[in-house]
């Protein structure tokens, strides 16, 4: 019997990750919002638990303990796991020499060992059902900018996903980098940041598609991923950007 299809999201509470969850649950989905800051959690469960069934589960993603626990929670409670959207990420907006090895450390556990856990745990529940992972990786991978060398290496390595992510490229949809331009989530924030950054003209001309993108952009991108009508696609890398990495010029 199919009791709805059930989606994982990391880093649900704010943010892209807050836009796909909402996304998620209008398209009909049961969502486990994953999220590290609980204020953001469950400001976000609040808002969205009137579109569908969703729950909060406070997470680091970097333990593997927690991984795994909330991988079988999700399970024993819905009965199944048909997509994850691993879109849990950190970063510290410093210069190189000023990036503490603690620090370095905490930003590779969380983008990087963050989503191998999850997949690792996830991928033989996504299997019996056909389903499918999307990582959310930046187009840092491709393009910089000053001061993000500690975030930059991380989502590069999500962008090419290696080897331990081809072991379930075999899913009926995609294993995919979605790896987004700027996106402004100053709307998407929890409440006490909540308020929207007012973007220039100049902003948005920067993109040749003449206009700063959106988390809805994405969150759009990531339910057609995981939908049936993205069955033939796998292992593929999609870029929502506006341009911009064609253009490779920040203003």
């Amino acid at each position: 019997m199919d009791e709805g299809r059930v989606a994982i999201v990391t880093g649900g509470g704010q943010g892209i990750g807050r836009a796909i969850v909402k996304k998620l649950l209008e398209e009909g989905l049961k969502v486990v919002i994953v999220e590290m800051d609980e204020k953001a959690g469950r400001e976000a469960l609040e808002e969205y638990h009137s579109l569908g069934e969703c729950v909060f589960i406070h997470v680091d993603v970097s333990d593997e303990r927690e991984v795994k626990a909330v991988v079988r929670e999700t399970v024993a409670s819905f009965r199944r796991l048909d997509s994850l959207i691993s879109n849990a990420g950190i970063f510290i907006n410093r210069p190189l020499g000023k990036v503490s090895l603690a620090e370095w450390n905490r930003v590779l556990g969380v983008n990087l060992t963050g989503t191998f856990l999850c997949a690792k745990y996830s991928a033989p529940h996504l299997a019996k059902n056909k389903g499918s992972i999307v990582n959310i990786a930046s187009t840092r991978a491709i393009m910089s900018e000053p001061d993000t060398e500690d975030y930059q290496p991380h989502r590069a390595a999500q962008w090419h996903s290696p080897i331990p992510w081809r072991s379930v490229s075999g899913l009926m949809s995609a294993l995919t980098a979605s790896a987004p331009g700027w996106i402004d989530v100053s709307g998407w924030k929890k409440q006490r940041a909540g308020c929207a950054t007012k973007l220039s003209e100049m902003d948005h001309k920067q993109h040749p598609a003449g206009r700063v993108g959106r988390p809805e952009d994405i969150a759009s991108l990531a339910a057609y991923l995981i939908s049936a009508e993205s069955g033939f696609i796998t292992g593929a890398n999609f870029i929502s950007d506006g341009g911009m990495t064609r253009k490779m010029i920040y203003v």
